[in-house]
């Protein structure tokens, strides 16, 4: 059984930053692209970051963000830094090319 279960998500002011983790089960994540998605209230929700054979970011978060992975952990992070309200969402993990999510974890940036 697949778990992906988020943590880190919190309420933060502009400028700020967060660490979130992403703790998979039930898979070894080394031989996976992994992904961070989030969604905002009302919107779509939207690719964040991968970690595969490369990492990509949304144009959004490109300087600010970073996904890494420690597979001796089975855990994927992304830190986020210089937050800004516009990045208030849940966000998602995933295991790219499958079915497989996390429930996600709030992150809210607001003053």
């Amino acid at each position: 059984q697949v778990q992906l279960v988020e943590s880190g998500g919190s309420l933060v002011q502009p400028g700020g930053s967060l660490r979130l983790s992403c703790q998979a089960s039930g898979i070894i994540i080394s031989i996976y692209a992994m992904a961070w998605y989030r969604q905002a209230p009302g919107k779509q929700r939207e690719l964040v970051a991968t970690s595969g054979r490369s990492t990509n970011y949304a144009d959004s978060v490109k300087g600010r963000f970073t996904i890494s992975r420690d597979n001796a952990k089975n855990t994927v992070y992304l830190q986020m830094n210089s937050l800004k309200p516009e990045d208030t969402a849940v966000y998602y993990c995933k295991v790219e090319g499958s079915s497989f999510w996390g429930q996600g974890t709030q992150v809210t940036v607001s003053s």
